[in-house]
């Protein structure tokens, strides 16, 4: 198996992993920020395929990972509406397992773009490492949002601290 099938390989499991975790959740800002995961993740396949086939790859500016952004718009969204979310350990497992995934495949990645000779697809490589490492600092940020309210010590220590 050459690079790009196993990067292929990867981006398919991960689009598969976010799909099927997306089904589990109950709250769909949750669901949607793994949905736009998975979609993520099929553009990365896309690319690789492309570069595999031996066609034309090309990491389009317009095609970048919007996740960052999406995921402070669901989390300003669901602190407006100032009530409590449970969420079970194999929600957050779910998350952790994907923050771990994310890294694995942003390493490979860099790792990978340092062997290559063409400048165009090292190029490319270290862009989706970019996106793998943005969508590791979401996972980041979903499991610190889950875990906040069992973490936030409601203490005259700790009143300056920022707001949640």
């Amino acid at each position: 198996m050459n690079v790009y099938e196993f990067a292929m390989q990867m981006e398919l499991d991960g689009k598969a992993f976010y799909e099927k975790h997306a089904a589990k959740l109950e709250q769909p800002q949750l669901k949607e920020i793994m949905l736009q995961l998975a979609g993520d993740e099929q553009k990365h396949y896309d690319i690789f395929k492309a570069m595999r086939d031996g066609k034309k790859a090309e990491y389009k500016e317009g095609e970048k990972t919007t996740i960052l952004a999406s995921v402070k718009n669901v989390f300003q969204e669901l602190q407006s509406r100032d009530q409590d979310f449970e969420f079970s350990q194999n929600a957050k497992d779910c998350w952790v397992e994907a923050r771990e995934v994310e890294k694995r495949s942003e390493d490979f990645y860099r790792e990978k773009a340092e062997e290559l000779d063409d400048d165009n697809q090292k190029s490319i490589f270290n862009r989706i490492a970019d996106e793998e490492h943005k969508h590791w600092v979401t996972m980041e940020n979903v499991i610190q949002f889950i875990d906040r309210p069992s973490h936030w010590l409601e203490n005259a220590e700790w009143n300056n601290l920022e707001d949640y």
